[in-house]
């Protein structure tokens, strides 16, 4: 936050419209909900792209959790790209993680699930690559139903709960900019948008990137 020159990209921090505000910060948000960095335990990562990880090291206790492949994924930043998505200088000297291999049981059709180390059984790290070779989705079953959090298998509300697919044409484009595998990313976000046409009723799907997906679970109204 502070040092943003060696922890962000100065092309994103244009491009995206980044803001050195305090207020907008992660564990500024934490504070605000009534607790302390001590008391988040663990992170689920969907991606190790800059926006994901850019907080991390304000919970140094926390054990974070990531699929195996981005790990990997993220040490070899041969081009200009993977350069400025993957920032050593966010996760730098976080010891504590748990990592998960391409193998695991099957959840509505996508395999490879995992379930976490030292958390409960219905939290489970689904693997959605495209965005990145290791990205992942975080389903979490509740008493009447399922989460999603896609994280960037989408950007867009109208991606998904319609067989059509409508996004911006920003969105679309920074999308495909932003996709080391592109045909993965299609294919990975057509199921999905299957998925959610055909289990809407049992399955909250949101992303990290479209604001009323997140106004809608703040205020439990059907997401649209």
């Amino acid at each position: 936050m502070h040092t943003p020159g060696s922890r962000l990209s100065g092309f994103f921090r244009v491009l995206n419209n980044i803001q050195r505000r305090d207020d907008l910060t992660a564990l500024a948000q934490i504070t605000a909900l009534g607790f302390r960095a001590e008391d988040v335990r663990h992170i689920i990562l969907t991606p190790l792209d800059f926006d994901h990880a850019g907080g991390l090291t304000d919970f140094p206790q926390a054990r974070l959790h990531l699929l195996q492949q981005e790990v990997d994924t993220s040490h070899r930043r041969h081009s200009w790209l993977s350069r400025e998505r993957y920032r050593p200088g966010q996760w730098g000297g976080i010891g504590q993680g748990e990592t998960y291999p391409p193998q695991g049981e099957t959840w509505f059709g996508f395999k490879a699930v995992n379930r976490l180390r030292a958390l409960p059984p219905e939290i489970l790290l689904v693997p959605l690559a495209g965005h990145t070779p290791g990205h992942a989705g975080i389903a979490i079953r509740l008493s009447d139903g399922w989460l999603l959090h896609g994280g960037d298998a989408w950007f867009y509300r109208g991606e998904m709960r319609q067989l059509t697919r409508h996004c911006t044409p920003g969105l679309r484009f920074y999308q495909w900019m932003m996709g080391m595998d592109n045909p993965a990313r299609r294919h990975n976000q057509q199921r999905l948008r299957e998925l959610s046409c055909q289990h809407g009723g049992e399955i909250t799907f949101f992303c990290s990137h479209d604001a009323r997906e997140l106004a809608g679970l703040q205020s439990n109204a059907p997401l649209r």
